[in-house]
């Protein structure tokens, strides 16, 4: 019968089986964290990161719009505020007509192929 004070003793020839059960649980949980923690943490860097950057360039994009039109109107049409928002808007349309066609010339192209 066990004394009081007598505590179980490892095996002389191996090693601790709490250790050996310890140490595959971390590798389990590492490996587990480095397969689902550490992509989920890249994807949401570049998702917040790329929102910053569009906030950003809108900010800037409307900033210099509103520059434009006021060195227009200071220096090339002495004033004429509708000149200068005439050529900002003409600056423009002219993507915006580009990308419309682009897309609806797929759009045809995709629908002619069914």
């Amino acid at each position: 019968m066990a004394q009081p004070g007598d505590a179980p003793r490892p095996a002389v020839g191996g090693n601790d089986w709490t250790v050996q059960a310890a140490d595959t649980i971390e590798r389990v949980v590492v490996g587990i964290r480095e397969k689902t923690s550490v992509p989920l943490t890249t994807v949401v860097r570049v998702v917040v990161f790329g929102l910053l950057a569009a906030v950003m360039g809108l900010v800037i994009g409307v900033f210099g719009a509103i520059v434009v039109v006021r060195m227009l109107t200071a220096y090339a049409f002495r004033g004429e505020v509708w000149a200068s928002y005439l050529v900002v808007g003409g600056i423009f349309v002219l993507p915006g007509v580009f990308l419309l066609r682009k897309a609806s010339s797929a759009r045809t192209r995709k629908g002619s192929r069914s």
